[in-house]
């Protein structure tokens, strides 16, 4: 697991966990079927609460890419991260970029809307 979360973004932490698995699946080193880490190992490793694992699987549950059963842990219940939770996670990270460099909300759409002109 080579997950990594950055204290210091303006990102949620949960947000982040969440589209580290996210990046898993698109890549291809997540594939239906197999198990993610307990929420347990992944607070260890990222040095993070365990609810705030506990809040990324949630979120990536009620998208419909893992199924978390009790005794059973999470795992991975679609192939592709799918093109919504694809751009969910890019937008995030958009977000925290723009931040970083004092954008301001009406900055970035201004920025989209002149990429999607092209």
């Amino acid at each position: 697991m080579l997950w990594q979360v950055d204290p210091t973004s303006s990102t949620a932490l949960h947000v982040q966990v969440a589209a580290c698995v996210r990046r898993e699946m698109a890549s291809g080193r997540l594939a239906k079927g197999d198990r993610l880490p307990s929420a347990r190992e992944v607070a260890g490793v990222l040095d993070v609460n365990l609810h705030t694992v506990l809040r990324a699987y949630q979120s990536l549950r009620d998208e419909g890419l893992i199924d978390l059963r009790r005794g059973r842990g999470a795992v991975v219940s679609a192939s592709d991260p799918g093109g919504d939770a694809r751009l969910r996670t890019l937008a995030a990270a958009l977000v925290a970029e723009a931040r970083l460099v004092g954008a301001t909300p009406t900055d970035l759409t201004r920025l989209i809307e002149s990429e999607f002109q092209r």
